[in-house]
């Protein structure tokens, strides 16, 4: 009886900090479990099949690589190191170039976003420019931007910026272009000033669109990085991934495009993380749906 008079009333909505309702279901607890498993499972078969294949010769691990082979490699960079130096101190050189291009392009995407998307001057102006340096061939960037910057940082991290400015860019620019109308209308009725208008009507609205667009930036930052090391570079994944292809080593490849993929998925978590941090008012998605 106590329990039953010491529940929270159901229409009340729930706080940010709780943990939401379907959490606690025992039948979303049974369809995440049973996920988890396919997953696992999808995983142990690739594998073990990929390796079976290589093992009975259906597969020739010297083009298509061997999944314990990938394993010993990776094994053998993280001990006795790679022929750029330390493993570790590759994926700090391609983790530094990326951040530094994914925070330069985030911060110009949204600042480029909220003012052309403000101004129908300044989009009338800009926006054909924007359109054509948009579809020019990131490959093209690279190698330009090799020659003008080196073959140092400099060169990736300008890949990087192009390579995230324009998917933050285009969210922010539709983003401040869907805010409600009545909105702006209200706030500039009590008074808001243009500065008010952009940092508190208009960035809160648009942050659900510029916070989408991350998860697919940070990706693109961390290509952009590694196409630039490969193009040309003195230390990095990209050059471990262009050495292996160089010496026919596809069990380097591999394993360097493994740790990649460790780095993207960590760096996904991370993003997902900011995102329920930063926009905790948004609905709870819908994900108990039957088939």
């Amino acid at each position: 009886m106590n329990a039953i008079n010491n529940a929270p009333p159901a229409d009340r909505a729930a706080r940010p900090d709780e943990e939401p309702v379907w959490t606690t279901n025992p039948a979303a607890s049974r369809y995440r479990l049973m996920v988890t498993g396919l997953r696992v499972l999808l995983l142990v078969v690739l594998v073990g099949g990929w390796e079976l294949a290589a093992r009975i010769g259906w597969l020739d691990p010297f083009f298509f690589g061997q999944p314990s082979s990938i394993v010993e490699q990776i094994w053998t960079w993280a001990t006795e190191g790679t022929a750029q130096g330390p493993l570790w101190e590759q994926i700090a050189v391609t983790l530094e170039e990326t951040v530094i291009g994914f925070v330069i392009g985030v911060v110009l995407g949204i600042i480029f976003g909220i003012l052309l998307g403000r101004s129908r001057l300044l989009s009338d102006i800009l926006g054909p420019y924007i359109k054509a340096a948009n579809s020019i061939p990131r490959i093209v960037l690279g190698s330009i931007f090799a020659i003008w910057l080196g073959l140092g940082l400099p060169s990736k991290v300008a890949l990087a910026v192009v390579l995230v400015f324009f998917i933050v860019f285009f969210n922010a620019f539709q983003g401040v272009r869907e805010v409600d109308r009545n909105l702006i209308a209200n706030a500039r009725i009590l008074g808001a000033k243009p500065r008010q208008l952009s940092t508190q009507v208009i960035l809160p609205s648009a942050l659900s669109w510029i916070i989408a667009s991350l998860h697919t930036s940070f990706s693109f930052a961390l290509v952009g990085a590694v196409v630039g090391e490969y193009l040309g570079a003195v230390k990095g994944l990209g050059l471990l991934i262009s050495t292996a292809k160089n010496t026919f080593n596809a069990d380097g490849v591999f394993a360097a495009m493994f740790i990649l993929a460790v780095v993207s998925l960590t760096a996904e978590a991370l993003v997902t993380g900011l995102e329920n941090r930063l926009i905790r008012w948004r609905p709870n998605t819908i994900t108990d749906v039957s088939i």
